[in-house]
């Protein structure tokens, strides 16, 4: 088998990403070397690949579910939201600048069609088949002149296209025949099939409205795929992390509460994606001081917009809340990654992200972070808890802890092909740490001792589920994979692979 195939979706959050993730785990299993591929991604949720460029996290999935390394080519346009209507532009891996939503509308396919191609052909040349998401919806009429992402790059591929639809939401049978009826048929073309996602029920409750489809629209029906219910995947945007926290938040009597405060920007808050499969674990969201409680542990997380998300934590109360709680004897644990460690320290020095300047932030870690003109993006390995641990720095900010402070210690030990030496810091024993080093939890004997030690500053017992984060992943995918080998017609799919 040659080829590729592009999946789009009637809406966001309708499935692409993960029919993708099973088709790529579907033609691994039978011995086709495959690879993602997703032209322009939108998502503060990303992955630093061997070669230290930044792609989206969900691509990386997609790259593990098809038993293949990572690579910048498989997201060659990575946008990063830093407000509602700016992000900075991630080309190759490699941070461009930054732009708004119409500038980069207005000029996007002139300056980036050739960028994606590239990448599409360099992959198509390395393997035997690609299979391409989309974006959001294709049937956006307003965004079609200049489109890289969707039908745009099939036409301008060559490629055949799958419609997903999303049965959850209502209305699927009208958001199908609604994509197809606002399209120019120079791009409805391309779709060749559609696929309900997402069913609960009966599926032969749904034949009449299929065949009046499948007639209405000259298109046949791949397959219903159901409501995999309890499916936990690495989450592209901020429409799973909800779902993430209140899977989480039903952990066992006397579990461990841990208090995530919800950035306005927040990003890679997959870093809380082992945290939640752990069933000592109860996860929840704070944005604001009146919400917090008495956790036993409380998580900054990563932002885009450091300095913006530290202004919003001092107006939303969490600012002074952190800062008697670290004093507090007896209190939570606070821990910080990546921006929320930058919070942590001392001050934060930025002439490039938010170009404003000299702040001053929480003074719980002596630690001055000056933002540099190039972005850090690393994997990373070394030890923590005396457990070997592995992880990734995306970064502009470069913490930098004080010479001679008194009580302070590395919160880890880098040894990796990029360099030795200590990383992060932490202090009263650990009471209060930050680290930019993002998937840490991942590893699971550190998660399990870092989170005993936090139970222990509380007088309590943590009791590990034996989660393997790895081999769980691995089944999810699996589980996946064999949902779609059930109920979609592969035959069907695989034919539409073009050449």
């Amino acid at each position: 088998m040659k080829g590729a195939l592009l999946v789009v979706g009637t809406a966001s959050d309708a499935g692409k990403s993960l029919v993708v993730t099973g088709l790529c785990r579907h033609l691994a299993r039978q011995g086709v070397k495959v690879a993602p591929f997703k032209a322009q991604n939108m998502s503060l949720n990303s992955f630093a690949t061997a070669s230290g460029h930044e792609i989206g996290r969900a691509q990386a999935l997609q790259a593990w579910a098809a038993r293949v390394e990572p690579e910048v080519e498989m997201n060659p346009i990575l946008l990063k939201p830093t407000s509602e209507r700016r992000s900075q532009v991630v080309v190759l891996g490699e941070p461009v600048g930054e732009t708004d939503a119409r500038s980069y509308l207005e000029n996007r396919r002139q300056r980036l069609l050739p960028t994606v191609l590239d990448a599409f052909g360099a992959l198509r040349s390395r393997y035997d088949v690609v299979i391409c998401e989309g974006a959001g919806s294709p049937a956006e009429i307003n965004l079609l002149e200049g489109d890289v992402v969707n039908l745009g790059l099939a036409e301008a591929a060559g490629v055949s296209a799958l419609l997903v639809g999303d049965i959850d939401r209502g209305g699927v049978f009208a958001s199908l025949a609604g994509t197809f009826a606002v399209l120019p048929e120079h791009l409805a073309r391309h779709i060749k099939a559609f696929a309900i996602n997402k069913f609960r029920g009966d599926p032969s409750l749904l034949s009449p409205g299929i065949s009046a489809l499948e007639e209405m629209v000259a298109r046949p029906c791949a397959g219903v795929i159901p409501y995999l219910d309890g499916l936990e995947l690495d989450a592209e945007d901020s429409l799973g992390l909800a779902a993430l926290v209140r899977a989480a938040s039903r952990g066992s009597a006397g579990a461990l509460d841990v208090a995530v405060v919800a950035f306005p920007h927040v990003a890679n808050f997959t870093d809380l994606d082992p945290l939640a499969l752990e069933p000592g674990v109860s996860l929840r969201l704070v944005d604001d001081a009146s919400h917090i409680g008495d956790p036993d542990l409380v998580f900054l997380p990563g932002s885009k917009a450091t300095v913006a998300d530290l202004a919003w934590l001092t107006r939303a109360g969490l600012a002074d809340v952190v800062i008697e709680m670290a004093a507090r004897p007896g209190g939570p644990t606070i821990l910080g990654v990546c921006a929320g460690y930058q919070m942590l320290g001392v001050a934060i020095e930025d002439e490039h992200e938010s170009k404003s300047g000299h702040t001053q932030a929480l003074g719980l870690l002596p630690v001055v972070t000056t933002f540099q003109a190039k972005k850090r993006t690393l994997p990373r390995a070394g030890l923590s808890l005396g457990s070997r641990v592995t992880g990734y720095e995306i970064r502009q900010g470069e913490p930098v802890v004080s010479d001679g402070a008194g009580g302070v210690e590395p919160f880890a030990w880098l040894d990796d092909r990029f360099g030795e030496g200590p990383e992060g810091c932490l202090v009263g024993g650990g009471r209060v740490a930050g680290t930019s080093l993002h998937g840490l939890f991942e590893s699971d004997e550190f998660r399990e001792r870092y989170l005993s030690e936090v139970a222990g500053r509380r007088g309590k017992d943590f009791v590990a589920g034996g989660v393997r984060h790895a081999e769980r992943r691995e089944a999810q995918i699996d589980r996946l994979a064999d949902a779609l080998e059930e109920y979609l017609d592969l035959d069907l799919v695989t034919s539409l692979v073009s050449r």
